[in-house]
């Protein structure tokens, strides 16, 4: 297929092409909104494996986590055991321009890389989602609570639009924190945030028993990713996650970023790094605290266990 242009030795086809229904955009779009952040995004994919959302055309929008076979030899890669499929799985690294040109040009919308970087977790997070057809205002209220409990314990995190209906939550953390220490920091947090004010947020892993609130997600840690700081997201106009500082976080909405106004706002700032605070140690209490709380997937699956138990007996 002969291409419609070449950027650093990476041929783009079908520039002209609409990305996907609703986008109002085309995959040149995606290519140049890209290109022209690429000295910001590419620090948050850097040395991480990475899962992407594509969406070719006339197709649902689909992850891909291996690196497919006709990727070029020039990519570096990185093969992790994946305890949830029980096998290996060779990820892109995401490290320069060409790497992300290519991808661009597969379509390749969001950009969700791990948390870790080799076998070191960086950031504790936590993901704020309101609840179903509610405001992203609730999602701030939120975040406002966990900077509440990040500045009863000493800590200091910065946040993002998530590029949907959420919010996300980064602490950076010193290197060689144990990652059973930061899972178990992470639900502390959360659980501290939620007795901030319990009739906004809450903990519960399973979905009824949320009773309209803000869901505090504790469960990021691990083998986990996230959509980066500024990745497109895959919805009507494009929204992109982006920082914003915690003074503005009740003054914005979602698709005050996007694909298209993104670039121009930014100018030549990484607002990210620059709102990112130093690595920090985890308070001993907050994990002591963390390690006396039940993991939630695992406490959401029992819990259905017995509900059904129940209600096969009639309770």
């Amino acid at each position: 297929m002969a291409a419609d242009e070449t950027r650093d030795e990476v041929a783009l086809t079908n520039l002209d092409q609409p990305l996907f229904d609703g986008a109002d955009a085309t995959k040149r779009d995606l290519v140049d909104y890209l290109d022209a952040v690429r000295d910001r995004i590419l620090p948050a994919l850097r040395d991480r494996a990475l899962s992407v959302i594509r969406v070719r055309p006339g197709q649902e929008p689909f992850v891909q986590k291996n690196l497919p076979k006709y990727a070029p030899d020039w990519m570096r890669s990185v093969t992790v055991w994946a305890d949830s499929s029980r096998r290996q799985v060779t990820y892109a690294l995401c490290d320069d321009r060409r790497t992300l040109l290519w991808f661009a040009n597969q379509r390749a919308v969001e950009y969700h890389p791990a948390l870790f970087v080799g076998e070191h977790p960086t950031h504790m997070i936590l993901d704020l989602d309101p609840p179903e057809g509610d405001s992203f205002a609730m999602a701030v209220r939120g975040a406002f609570l966990v900077k509440q409990a990040l500045d009863d314990a000493g800590l200091a995190g910065a946040v993002k639009t998530s590029g949907a209906k959420g919010v996300h939550v980064f602490v950076p953390v010193v290197e060689g924190t144990s990652p059973h220490d930061l899972a178990a920091a992470t639900r502390a947090l959360a659980a501290r945030a939620e007795r901030v004010d319990p009739k906004v947020a809450t903990t519960a892993f399973i979905r009824e028993d949320r009773e309209g609130k803000v869901f505090l997600d504790s469960t990021r840690a691990g083998g986990a990713t996230m959509a980066a700081a500024y990745s497109p997201r895959i919805r009507p106009g494009v929204p992109v996650s982006f920082p914003v500082a915690w003074a503005d976080l009740d003054r914005v909405a979602p698709l005050d970023f996007t694909m298209r106004t993104a670039p121009g706002l930014l100018g030549e700032a990484d607002p990210w790094a620059e709102h990112m605070p130093a690595p920090q140690r985890l308070p001993d209490d907050l994990v002591a605290e963390g390690h006396t709380i039940p993991v939630a997937r695992v406490a959401a699956m029992h819990e259905g266990k017995r509900r059904k138990a129940r209600a096969r007996r009639g309770e």
